[in-house]
């Protein structure tokens, strides 16, 4: 299979990368290097330094000629799509529209979209929160991505462009960028590792769904033949920021306590996500325990330096 990755260079989209790349598909990676790191982009695939709003991607598109896009490329920092709420919308919004149109245009059969389980359906009092629960985002970031799956679904109705949204619960794992809102796995582990201190924004009582990068990655390839549709990626399992801290200083060998800071605005309360329609149609589900991944993440960030 031909596949193309948007945001290649980046933490999710690298190890999608990789797993292409190792099941014998030929992959190009578009990324503008923004947040992404090209030494994280594999050795065996054709990469193209690129913003995925140019006019210049539909001359790369045409040219990977794939079956199949990840768009993984993304602005992913909430606090920032609240600073900057039109950039947020031109990369998260326009840039899918770009994509969208110019996979059609260049024959690809499908799109599969790393959406977002965590900051699309805003506080809620289901939990874990199904897809068809109603979606009230509380920050721009969760509305660039609730707009850019209509716009998914709108391709899919009106020029047949097969769709497939993953709305991931809070991914982590090795490679995670440890210097943004996004990765606060990533940024509590290698403030630790490195004998810092750790700031908890709140009271640390608010929750989140912790899913390994290796399990996004296995959905992702679940989605190349899988049923089109919307479908939460996480493991159902709420833990508090509180939590996840102890955790982390365990793993690290720490014994100081954490700080805490102010709440943080757009910051959900709860976030957990039900699977039960990724395992049902897809097939797929969480294989990595949340102490494992914590103990892997950590004794990556302490070899990585």
């Amino acid at each position: 299979m031909r596949a193309l990755v948007t945001g290649g260079a980046g933490f999710i989209g690298s190890h999608i990368t990789d797993a292409l790349v190792d099941a014998g598909h030929t992959v190009t990676v578009i990324d503008d290097l923004s947040r992404g790191r090209r030494e994280q982009v594999h050795a065996a695939v054709t990469f193209v330094e690129l913003d995925i709003t140019s006019p210049d991607l539909a001359g790369a598109m045409a040219a990977a000629h794939p079956e199949v896009v990840f768009h993984a490329a993304a602005q992913i920092d909430v606090r920032e799509s609240v600073r900057d709420p039109l950039h947020d919308a031109d990369v998260n919004v326009v840039g899918t529209v770009n994509v969208l149109r110019t996979a059609l245009d260049a024959g690809a059969r499908r799109v599969v979209f790393a959406s977002s389980g965590g900051a699309i359906y805003g506080d809620t009092e289901v939990i874990p929160t199904p897809e068809s629960h109603a979606c009230l985002p509380e920050s721009p970031y969760g509305t660039a991505k609730l707009c850019a799956e209509a716009y998914g679904g709108t391709f899919s109705r009106q020029a047949g462009l097969e769709f497939v949204a993953l709305r991931y619960a809070n991914v982590y794992g090795p490679g995670q960028d440890p210097h943004g809102e996004a990765g606060v796995v990533a940024i509590f582990a290698t403030r630790l590792v490195h004998g810092d201190a750790v700031v908890i924004n709140g009271d640390g009582t608010q929750t989140r769904d912790y899913v390994h990068v290796h399990d996004v990655v296995s959905a992702n390839l679940a989605a190349i033949d899988g049923p089109v549709g919307v479908y939460n990626i996480g493991t159902g399992v709420e833990t508090d920021v509180n939590t996840l801290y102890r955790m982390l200083a365990a793993a690290s060998g720490v014994t100081v306590t954490a700080e805490h800071g102010p709440a943080k605005p757009g910051e959900q309360r709860r976030s957990c996500l039900d699977t039960a329609a990724a395992r049902e149609r897809l097939g797929w589900r969480p294989t990595i325990g949340f102490e494992d991944g914590v103990r892997s993440t950590v004794d990556f960030f302490r070899t990585a330096g």
